[in-house]
């Protein structure tokens, strides 16, 4: 577990502000926070300067029954509703759906009508035009590209709100006001406003709206009150028929990198799902693009000019011309997205009127301003290319003095869940392993890679704990990442497969009680996937068999799995070595993983958590707890 102490991640290193204050001018004011962890009676609990756990299983004490008259009251009166009550109304506004069920195209138009309705009934029909707004759209990267865009016009002096999605451990992430996650007090403010408009004035047939459509009118609810100066805001998915895509007059759009995703609803074609990336643009607003593949590029230019939108293709970032300043998100793919970070924000300003006041003496095209590149490098995101150094010391050192220290635990996190991204997933992760200080350096945070942390002379071995949703296809994203790894040289000891332990009908809080292991869960979709890494690994046959039923799933692998000197994955062609395990649940296997480490004082695991951003969220609610 990671203890934040003022603010910064204490792990024994060098301390890192984890987060700034509210925005004074140009610079910002550190405002420091407390965290206190809780701790069970009866649970033995180790500490250090960095650690807190139990040496138990994670177990959850479950809340009571609520009596429904009592909640329903404090529906009524926010004033007396928690944080959790808020996130218990959300919660009924999730669509039961499946994913792959499409909607007809008549329904989804209608939707962006509801949006439009939902809007007027809360008198932001008109202010939402006042927003100056940057949107952006793609398959990936569109997340860093917003997080660059926000951390640079913040830098340029601007109050700034940011719109993104998913969160990854509390819904409050996806609403920004000058780079800090919005306080849960303003957040319950209004949300309470727009929950009860919205239950009296939602008539003759306008039921309450689906989450991402609520959520969405509520970005723009808090960015009018708030009076940002910009608004970025990400697409949730798509483009053309996306909730946010009632923005009608955009200051500048942009199309990170596209890919093959989402085919269940956007197409099975990259130009498919390029006509729904491009239905962002409006008339006459420039907008912006990577180097895509000539299939989506032809699309984004008809569409561009159809519209006569002047669309222009932006070359990924020349570090050059950053003199030595090292970019916030890890990896080379960022470049990608930090150049179309910084057309956006050169456009946003040219077009506002405000390159002349912040620049008066004229700046090349070609050039990087200084606040720039501050934004550049201070911008964070969690769960893309980020580590976390979860240092695991003895536990007889009650002390916490590391003067024992038991071996050495990394978690790298990377959400990649389509073939591009987990290629830039396997490339960060091949690249920060070596310790390339130059991709490597800014890890969200948490640490710089290479930077803290006892000298290590013990054995390194490279872990894979995976989950993905059963619409994604295992056996593109499984080979993919191992082949990629392998060109680099780095090759997985061990796979572990993990179910899933998000709550899917529910959205909870950062607070929320992490779920009870459940020992019977069916683990039939973890076996497949395991079948699949051991005939990938040994290069036999990839196909699934789907007629396979397994679950239930009640021990652990033994701690020497991980530790023996078994043979890596990759290796010859027709040698059988069992590289991987199905583990009963997350937070088990955590725990398992810290105490492979302390037995094993010559140990360092270097765990990339990847295939899911669900995955992703839960080890890093798990590594705050």
């Amino acid at each position: 577990m990671l203890v934040y102490v003022n603010g910064f991640l204490n792990c024994g290193a060098p301390r890192v502000p984890l987060v700034c204050g509210k925005r004074e001018s140009l610079f910002t004011k550190t405002t420091w926070g407390f965290y206190r962890l809780p701790s069970g009676s009866g649970d033995r609990v180790y500490f250090n300067n960095n650690l807190r756990y139990s040496s138990k299983s994670i177990e959850v004490v479950e809340k009571g029954t609520i009596d429904m008259g009592a909640k329903e009251d404090k529906v009524d009166n926010p004033a007396l509703s928690s944080y959790d009550d808020a996130m218990e109304a959300l919660s009924t506004l999730i669509s039961r759906r499946n994913r792959g069920d499409r909607s007809p195209t008549r329904a989804n138009r209608d939707k962006l009508e509801q949006v439009a309705t939902y809007l007027k009934i809360l008198d932001l029909e008109d202010k939402l035009k006042e927003l100056k707004v940057i949107h952006v759209a793609g398959t990936k990267g569109k997340g860093s590209t917003c997080v660059f865009s926000e951390a640079i016009l913040r830098n340029c002096g601007f109050r700034t709100g940011m719109f993104t999605s998913p969160h990854l451990i509390d819904v409050r992430e996806r609403f920004r006001i000058d780079g800090l996650d919005i306080s849960e007090e303003k957040f319950l403010q209004y949300f309470w406003e727009c929950w009860k408009l919205l239950k009296e004035k939602a008539v003759d047939g306008l039921t309450m709206p689906p989450l991402f459509q609520f959520l969405t009118v509520l970005a723009f609810k808090i960015f009018v009150c708030e009076k940002v100066d910009v608004a970025v805001i990400e697409v949730g998915l798509g483009g053309k028929l996306d909730s946010t895509n009632v923005i009608q007059e955009p200051v500048v759009c942009g199309v990170a990198s596209l890919g093959m995703d989402h085919m269940d609803i956007l197409g099975n074609t990259l130009a498919d799902i390029a006509f729904h990336k491009a239905g962002i643009f409006k008339p006459q607003i420039p907008a912006f693009t990577v180097p895509q593949l000539s299939e989506a590029m032809e699309v984004l230019q008809e569409t561009a000019n159809n519209l006569k939108v002047p669309l222009e293709v932006v070359a990924p970032l020349d570090l050059k011309k950053l003199d030595g300043v090292a970019l916030g998100l890890s990896g080379d793919h960022q470049l990608v997205n930090a150049g179309l970070a910084v057309s956006l924000s050169r456009c946003w300003l040219q077009r506002t009127g405000n390159w002349e006041k912040l620049f008066p003496n004229g700046s090349k095209e070609t050039e990087i301003p200084a606040a720039f590149s501050r934004g550049l490098a201070t911008a964070r995101l969690h769960g893309r290319a980020q580590v976390v150094h979860d240092v695991v010391s003895d536990p007889q050192d009650s002390s916490g003095s590391m003067k024992t220290p038991c071996g050495d635990l990394i978690f790298y996190l990377d959400g990649a869940h389509s073939p591009e991204s987990m290629d830039a997933c396997g490339r960060w992760f091949s690249t920060a392993v070596r310790g390339n200080k130059s991709l490597s350096t800014a890890v969200n945070g948490y640490r710089r890679h290479g930077e803290f942390g006892r000298d290590f002379n013990g054995v390194s071995k490279q872990i894979l704990l995976f989950n993905c949703m059963e619409v994604r296809d295992p056996q593109v994203l499984l080979p993919k990442l191992v082949t990629t790894c392998a060109s680099s040289g780095t090759h997985f000891s061990r796979a572990l497969f993990v179910p899933s332990m998000s709550t899917y009908n529910k959205v909870i809080s950062g607070a929320s009680a992490i779920p009870s292991d459940t020992r019977r869960k069916d683990l039939t979709w973890q076996f497949r996937l395991q079948k699949l890494w051991e005939r990938s690994i040994q290069g036999t046959d990839t196909t699934l068999d789907h007629t396979q039923k397994l679950d239930g799933v009640t021990t652990l692998p033994p701690h020497d799995f991980l530790c023996g000197d078994a043979p890596h994955c990759g290796g010859p062609a027709g040698t059988h070595v069992i590289s991987s395990a199905v583990m009963p649940s997350l937070p088990l296997t955590i725990n398992w993983l810290r105490d492979c480490v302390r037995r094993n004082p010559s140990l360092k695991l270097e765990v990339l958590v990847t295939g899911s951003l669900h995955l992703v969220g839960d080890v890093l609610r798990l590594l705050k707890r």
